[in-house]
């Protein structure tokens, strides 16, 4: 075999006529004539085909991801696209913890004007004359003790005495007034009352995971959003100045602009958030940027 694969490569472009008999009876079966050079054109054609065929199945089908360093690839993509999706959480929660400190200071009353120093910037005058930098306005204080009890005394409410409690009627007369006492917003135990001091200003109620959160009265939602310490949050403002505080809820029903209904379903009770201590009902009432103790507002409790 050796001798005759020589004998072709040296006389590569000859025609070999090969005679094919039987060994036994001698007798020929035919003859076959063949060229070297016509053989290794026709095995290279064929090996090129086989070699694109196997290359086309492991580049253009599922096979591909058996390859030496496809896995790498793949995973340097997602780790690209993992990284855009981590950079724009952090954008996306830097505008989120922005949006939450407006709205903090916007319910304790921490909002003042600063007047710009700014020499190109003008300042809107009023009919009088006066700028708003003429304006004292007042400087709110972050004491807890404006928020001891009673932070607004009830009887204040239309000059009525406090037994009454009535109803709270200056609101925008597109909202209908909250007439307290109010149902609680959940039925459930009493578990922690409002302490100014320790910065509770709320109550909370221990109820089953997933009970309705009812809203108090007609509004609008200003916040449903998720919070590090209060986990699933909504807010919603009432009419006089009210805003009513839900905090570690397992789900919220509305979103931010909803218009509510009294007594109507706002969120699910839960146990969200990393300030919390089993299942309950979370509740604040704010008037004018006061806490006010919920207890006073509700029947029943």
């Amino acid at each position: 075999m050796k001798s005759l694969l020589s004998e072709f490569i040296r006389q590569i472009s000859r025609s070999f006529t090969f005679v094919v008999m039987d060994a036994e009876r001698l007798k020929q079966h035919g003859v076959i004539t063949l060229k070297p050079l016509t053989i290794l054109v026709v095995t290279s054609a064929f090996l090129f085909v086989l070699f694109m065929a196997i290359q086309a199945v492991l580049l253009f089908t599922p096979l591909r991801d058996s390859l030496p360093g496809a896995s790498s690839e793949n995973m340097r993509s997602e780790a690209r696209q993992n990284e855009l999706r981590i950079q724009s959480m952090a954008d996306s929660l830097a505008l989120q913890e922005e949006y939450l400190q407006r709205l903090r200071d916007m319910i304790l009353g921490n909002i003042q004007y600063v007047p710009s120093t700014a020499v190109d910037e003008e300042l809107p005058v009023f009919e009088d004359g006066t700028t708003l930098a003429d304006l004292e306005l007042p400087d709110p204080s972050e004491n807890w003790e404006d928020h001891v009890q009673p932070a607004m005394p009830i009887a204040q409410l239309n000059g009525a005495p406090s037994e009454t409690l009535p109803a709270y009627n200056t609101g925008p007369s597109y909202l209908s007034s909250i007439s307290f006492p109010v149902l609680p917003p959940v039925s459930g135990l009493l578990t922690r009352g409002f302490d100014a001091r320790t910065g509770h200003y709320a109550i909370d109620i221990a109820v089953e995971e997933g009970s309705a959160v009812r809203s108090i009265g007609d509004g609008y939602v200003v916040l449903a959003d998720w919070l590090n310490d209060g986990g699933q949050v909504i807010a919603i403002a009432h009419a006089g100045g009210f805003i009513s505080v839900f905090k570690h809820n397992s789900s919220l029903l509305k979103q931010v602009g909803d218009r509510v209904r009294d007594r109507e379903a706002v969120a699910l009770t839960g146990n969200s958030g990393e300030i919390t201590s089993g299942p309950h009902a979370h509740f604040e009432l704010w008037h004018n940027g006061l806490a006010q103790d919920p207890r006073a507002y509700v029947l029943g409790w």
